[in-house]
């Protein structure tokens, strides 16, 4: 029988009928994603909580937390080792923290790169593998690091490309796949000579197969896909963003990445009266599946990469529509992960697992504050709640959801809600569907180590589901753009022109008015009530929801950066000089390196489908800052030079953008040098 078959009639989750036969489970399937896992023999929780730096251990039949220990800085993900090490990455500290079980201290603590996110132990407990969002030498790409596990010393690195973040081992762990966070694809890496690891393939055609034309009239997947979307607006073209995490079937046959789709082609709406009329806001429509899959321009998915070949191959749908060419059959999910309810929204996938059967899928969803249940291996049954939607089963949880954690059996599911700093249990009902629901009450953790203020600013800014913010319609957060209040490396084809999202995190956003690309608002209210009420869907905001916001956009820490406070090398001190010889502190200058006047650099975008409205042209761009620069490619306000070195050497000639006429290619690579300290 083929195995999508078998998920077929496997009608309900482990949770529900421990009657259906697992499937041969493979040495690196994994049970947990982000910030839990548990023991081997299910006994122990682990959780890490990054605003306190600690990971909690609960004992599950007790369900009350029996240890604590204190880890790095800002832990990020957790994972446990055949022998029942626990190893954790501390993404503000550079570090793994090594617990052995029953301890309660650290055993260890390893250094790696910057920014260190996702890992994987081997099959046979003898390899951690670490991966680095930026290298210690680079800010530009990340890497991937393997650590002997006895002597818990590095073997290599390998270079990656840009901000890597989640892994998942492959072929018993002769192969490695690992996501490219803001690019939203996959690299391959060959681990079978374990000396010499190499590349195999740095991406996947995952975009291209997401946007190919639409000439077919019928394909597979629900009747609601094979409708037109009811208003014609021509062809949509969708990026991946924010692939945070990848989790593979438990027979190894299938990978599952959770990312956000975005649009690339220009927005419209009621604001200018180009396209169509979405309502209440210009990003109530769009969306991949045009109008019946509901949302906003930010919609949650899940990319099916099938394993079984040399490498990662995407399995997707073509988004303009929601449905596969007619010669694949969609033994998959639909790319789009549309909400089964209006009024429930489904944003901001976080983390995911497959249930032992390999039939399941749990995808939690951050700003949305649920669990929606699907199947892996396929998108229709009578099982589901709707044709629209994949999905058999929402469910909430507490505030700011990022790890979850399935027990060997598949009786008992664990999801950390990171905002609320609890553990929510996941049980099954126990009548013949089996509904899942959450037993007993929450977990409490830790506390809050944010101000009240900047607390509650938090559950705003990532909040799918508050009026306040968005309407069901839009369900998108401040998030959906501003990954992890940073940004998301997306060009945005808005009215007034492509602007390309500008980090938050560590900049002194709310001391450097006036605010938005262009400068038009003079007060932080005015701009946060306008994103929010004309392109979010939500309301007009007070006084009280602003100063929160607020103080949480203040306390969002700076990206890590390996030279920040380093003693200048040579280059860097050569670049130095350079910045101040070629009039860059002219407009890059205080605390936050801007002086907040707008300016003409010569970057505004006459030609093409997409540029900039006449009014921005006249008044020129707002100076952004460049603290973090480093980490925040791709550059300027188009997005259109992918490296400092394309920034700087944009322009060149016309000394718009600083005296840079006389420099030579030698002083471009010095003064990038330090703008990367910056």
């Amino acid at each position: 029988m083929r195995r999508q078959g078998w998920a077929a009639l496997c009608a309900v989750t482990t949770l529900v009928l421990s009657g259906c036969k697992e499937r041969e489970v493979a040495g690196t399937w994994s049970n947990a994603s982000g910030s839990v896992a548990l023991s081997r023999d299910d006994s122990l929780l682990y959780v890490v909580d990054a605003d306190n730096g600690i990971l909690a251990v609960v004992d599950t039949a007790r369900r009350e937390k029996v240890s604590e220990v204190r880890v790095g800085p800002r832990p990020e993900r957790v994972t446990v080792g055949p022998d029942d090490t626990v190893y954790v990455t501390n993404r503000g500290g550079r570090s793994v923290s090594v617990i052995r079980k029953g301890d309660a201290v650290e055993a260890a603590r390893i250094p790696v790169g910057v920014e260190p996110t996702g890992l994987a132990v081997s099959p046979d407990g003898r390899t951690l593998y670490v991966v680095n969002s930026a290298t210690r030498e680079s800010a530009a790409r990340g890497s991937l690091t393997a650590i002997d596990t006895d002597t818990l010393t590095a073997r290599w690195e390998l270079p990656l490309g840009e901000e890597p973040r989640g892994i998942a081992l492959l072929e018993d762990g002769r192969k490695a796949a690992v996501s490219l966070f803001r690019q939203g694809d996959v690299v391959t890496v060959d681990l079978s000579d374990g000396n010499k690891p190499r590349v195999m393939r740095g991406g996947t055609d995952l975009l291209a197969k997401a946007n190919r034309p639409s000439s077919f009239t019928s394909g597979g997947g629900s009747s609601s896909f094979d409708e037109p979307p009811s208003v014609d607006t021509g062809p949509r073209t969708f990026r991946s963003r924010g692939m945070v995490d990848l989790l593979s079937t438990p027979d190894g046959r299938r990978l599952f990445a959770p990312v956000l789709w975005s649009r690339e082609d220009p927005l419209g709406g009621p604001v200018d009266g180009r396209g169509p009329d979405t309502g209440d806001s210009m990003y109530g429509g769009g969306t991949p599946c045009g109008a019946a899959a509901g949302g906003g321009v930010v919609a949650a998915g899940l990319v099916t990469f099938d394993a079984e070949d040399e490498a990662p191959r995407p399995v997707v749908d073509d988004l303009d529509e929601c449905r596969p060419p007619p010669e694949e059959k969609p033994d998959y999910p639909t790319s789009l992960i549309a909400s089964p309810a209006f009024d429930a929204p489904l944003q901001g996938p976080s983390a995911a697992v497959v249930d032992p059967t390999g039939a399941w899928l749990f995808l939690v969803n951050q700003d949305s504050n649920n669990v929606a249940i699907l199947p892996s291996w396929r998108r229709s049954g009578s099982d589901l709640v709707n044709e629209a939607s994949p999905v058999r089963q929402l469910i909430a949880v507490g505030a700011g959801p990022n790890g979850i954690a399935m027990t060997r059996d598949g009786r008992k599911a664990y999801v950390y809600n990171a905002f609320d700093h609890t553990v929510t249990t996941l049980g099954s009902s126990g009548n013949e569907w089996g509904d899942i629901r959450e037993e007993g009450e929450r977990l409490v953790i830790a506390g809050d180590t944010l101000s009240p203020m900047a607390a509650e600013g938090r559950r705003l800014f990532f909040s799918a589901v508050d009026r306040r913010m968005t309407s069901p319609a839009v369900a998108v957060s401040c998030a959906s753009c501003h990954l992890e209040g940073r940004e998301d490396g997306h060009v945005w084809g808005f009215p007034d022109g492509p602007r390309q999202t500008p980090s938050l995190a560590g900049r002194m956003t709310t001391a450097t008015a006036p605010f938005h690309w262009s400068g038009e608002f003079s007060a932080l209210g005015d701009f946060m009530s306008a994103t929010v009420k004309d392109r979010m869907g939500g309301q007009e905001l007070n006084e009280d929801t602003v100063a929160k916001l607020g103080a949480f956009i203040d306390a969002i820490p700076a990206p890590d950066n390996a030279f920040r406070g380093e003693p200048l090398t040579e280059s860097q001190a050569r670049g130095a000089a350079l910045f101040t010889q070629a009039k860059c502190d002219t407009c890059h200058t205080g605390a936050a390196l801007t002086d907040n006047r707008n300016v003409d650099v010569g970057t505004f975008v006459r030609t093409g489908e997409l540029q900039d409205a006449v009014a921005v042209i006249k008044a020129g761009l707002n100076t952004p800052s460049l603290l973090g620069v480093g980490r925040t490619a791709p550059y300027l306000h188009d997005g259109s030079a992918p490296t400092l070195k394309a920034r700087l050497m944009n322009g060149r000639e016309s000394n718009q953008h600083g005296m840079t006429a006389q420099l030579s290619d030698a002083d471009m690579d010095d003064l990038v040098a330090y703008l990367e300290t910056l």
